[in-house]
């Protein structure tokens, strides 16, 4: 019984039939990642490849150091870290390329497992088999991994030397020797990770700290006496480094130190500021730390341990923030909906560049996403309440309430039924940073479809042709009825460039506001149209009415355009022009039509929603933007994306019953006798509802 517990119906086979294969594409993506990444750094310029390394780089491509390490401060590792170098000065440019990329891709390879293999028990086997390529396949991904294999930093090393010292069970619970050793030498190659010292000493382990401590002075002691000069350099003209490398006020150092510099505070009243917030991060970062080793978190107390060092170093450069990806480790909050959100939040940021996470262009914005890693390792060191082991769904998260999913007046479709709908509002955290990404996704592919001029000069007669053809184009006669009335021209400006977007985030606010149940079934048809669309302005790049040559229409929202260099403002360089086909103004504005159809709940609000995408089409006509066959095409793409999720999940609108948080006021309850009111055109019954398990 324990065992058909575990694996549900089917037991242990059918849980190991799953993962086996599973299994294997994690792994092979893995690998093909890898791959990737030491081809890409191969294939770079001697002069572009491992440039922190440029002051071991003599002439014939032969390494060997003239002067000293910090003659021209862009070396900015500790004495020791130059002296563990020195031996490389015996080989061939070439032949450092292949060693350094394939020796760093070994350590990444070797810090995700042995990540993988220290997460807090009790971990289950299919969790423990997954999680080692999943975190293989994170760490390639991360920016600080990617940055490390370009500019041939040994960044990867102590972290490695950490999570060995701190995780595996012998060395942790040894005599503290072993593990003092490895955190010694990891903290001579970076002096922050002597704030692990403390972490030991916080925990009980007497003897690994003062080991760490012992390592680390005997290490550099060692570099001192064999580079007097360099140590000199090092620790007392740069106080520990503080000045080498970029600008300690520019981005890419992502502390506390440069973020008040960012700020425009200097003079005596920054480091006496920045000694204060450090002093309070390290003992709350540390504290924390401490209380989920002794949790038996180990690998989330050397994350905290690890973002508290990010936030306090006086410099912490994107290569040294590996740490922020170790908490992705940390559970937060009791239910399911809820688990995801902090998780994707560090994959994110350790993946994903600013401009991707927060619009660059926006004032208020564009800082959060600025200085998106050094907020994510605060959050980490000091505020996210991640869950004890001892703590109410820490195993056990309440799960999502879904429903099966139920056939309406299309009973001839088939339906997916391994498919469950879940019935509860996702989180709208979870949901705003999809919703970000999603939507720059879609403007970078839609930027990135084929834009040349003349092919799309020619879908533009094809489509005239057929239009005419079909006796349907009235583009041209009635946009210069349009462009003759000034009031008309300036409304439907306006409504071009304002209704398209704030019309659907302003439904989709309201379906997560009051109908919860139909919101994720909008949301995912509203996705799956606009993916859809996007493959269309690859395979079909059109000129839209207003970029034709020779034809007399009139750009009402721009003016005459030289077609050789258009000029549209902001979204010339942003937006491909010739990304027409499908119109996702009418696209969009018809799933709010279709959304409007089925939560309404009056007849009349059901058409006066459908008025919304006639009169979009009268717009994009009026204003030269699209043929009345880009029309087609958005609202093919959004029936397709319609017909996927009724696949998927059956009609918009079904019974939710009394599930709580699952429905809306105006959703109906099921009547006595399990049956109730039909959900949507030709909907049925209540479907069961249950708590999902995945």
């Amino acid at each position: 019984m324990a065992n058909a517990q575990r694996g549900g119906l089917g037991g242990p086979p059918r849980e190991a039939s799953r993962t086996g294969p599973a299994l294997g594409v994690l792994w092979l993506l893995a690998a093909l990642l890898a791959v990737r990444q030491a081809v890409a750094v191969l294939r770079l310029p001697p002069e572009r490849r491992f440039s922190d390394l440029g002051r071991w780089i003599g002439d014939h491509g032969v390494l060997h150091v003239r002067g000293s390490l910090y003659d021209t401060d862009e070396f900015t590792g500790t004495p020791f870290e130059g002296l563990v170098l020195k031996p490389l000065t015996k080989a061939a440019e070439q032949g450092l390329g292949i060693f350094w990329t394939f020796g760093t891709l070994l350590l990444v390879v070797a810090l995700a497992l042995v990540a993988a293999r220290s997460l807090p028990g009790p971990v289950p086997r299919r969790t423990a088999l997954l999680a080692a390529p999943v975190a293989v396949i994170l760490a390639v991904l991360s920016l600080p991994v990617r940055n490390t294999f370009t500019l041939g930093q040994t960044s990867i090393l102590p972290v490695l030397l950490v999570l060995l010292g701190c995780c595996p069970p012998r060395l942790a619970q040894g005599s503290g020797r072993a593990s003092g050793l490895l955190t010694g030498v990891a903290a001579a190659l970076q002096p922050a990770v002597l704030l692990f010292a403390v972490l030991q000493w916080l925990t009980g382990r007497r003897r690994a700290a003062a080991a760490t401590g012992v390592t680390f002075a005997a290490c550099s002691g060692l570099a001192w006496a064999l580079m007097p000069d360099d140590s000199w350099t090092y620790w007392i003209h740069h106080v520990a480094g503080r000045g080498l490398g970029h600008a300690p006020d520019g981005l890419a150092n992502q502390s506390l130190h440069g973020l008040l510099l960012r700020t425009g505070l200097h003079g005596p009243a920054e480091p006496a500021l920045y000694g204060a917030l450090a002093a309070a991060v390290a003992v709350l970062g540390l504290r924390r730390a401490a209380r989920y080793a002794l949790d038996g978190q180990t690998l989330l107390a050397t994350a905290v341990a690890g973002c508290t060092a990010v936030a306090v170093s006086p410099a912490a450069w994107q290569h040294q923030q590996l740490w922020i990806l170790l908490a992705v480790v940390g559970r937060v909050g009791k239910r399911r909906a809820d688990r995801l959100v902090w998780p994707v939040l560090v994959v994110l940021v350790m993946t994903l560049t600013s401009t991707v996470l927060m619009p660059d262009n926006n004032p208020f914005l564009s800082p959060l996403g600025d200085n998106a890693p050094l907020l994510t390792a605060l959050l980490a060191a000091c505020a996210v309440p991640f869950l004890s082991r001892a703590a109410e769904g820490w195993a056990r998260p309440v799960p999502t309430p879904v429903t099966e999913p139920q056939r309406g007046r299309f009973s001839w479709v088939p339906l997916f039924r391994f498919w469950r709908r879940p019935l509860t509002r996702p989180n709208v955290l979870l949901e705003l940073m999809l919703l970000r990404v999603g939507y720059w996704f879609y403007m970078f592919i839609r930027s990135r479809a084929p834009d040349e001029r003349f092919p799309a000069e020619a879908h533009g007669r094809q489509i005239l042709g057929a239009e005419e053809f079909l006796h349907i184009d009235v583009e041209r006669g009635f946009n210069h009825f349009v462009a003759g009335s000034g009031r008309l021209t300036g409304a439907m400006n306006y409504y071009y460039g304002t209704f398209h977007f704030l019309v659907p985030v302003a439904l989709l606010v309201y379906l997560y506001v009051r109908r919860p149940g139909t919101y994720r079934w909008a949301r995912t048809a509203l996705s799956l149209a606009t993916l859809i669309a996007l493959a269309g302005f690859w395979a079909y790049p059109l000129a839209p009415p207003r970029l034709m040559p020779g034809l007399g229409f009139i750009d009402t929202v721009n003016g005459p355009q030289d077609l050789n260099n258009p000029e549209f403002g902001a979204l010339t360089e942003l937006a491909n022009q010739y990304a027409a086909m499908p119109s996702l103004h009418i696209g969009w504005s018809l799933w709010c039509g279709i959304v409007f159809a089925v939560v309404a709940p009056k007849p009349w609000m059901k058409y006066l929603g459908m008025l919304y995408p006639l009169l979009t089409l009268s717009v994009i006509v009026g204003t030269a933007n699209h043929y009345v066959l880009d029309a087609v095409g958005g609202a093919l793409v959004v029936l397709a994306g319609f017909g996927i999720q009724y696949v998927l999940s059956g009609p918009g609108r079904p019974v939710f019953g009394k599930v709580p948080a699952a429905r809306g006021e105006s959703d109906p309850l099921p009547a006595a006798g399990g049956t109730g009111s039909t959900g949507g055109p030709g909907g049925t019954g209540a479907a069961p509802t249950h708590a999902a398990k995945g």
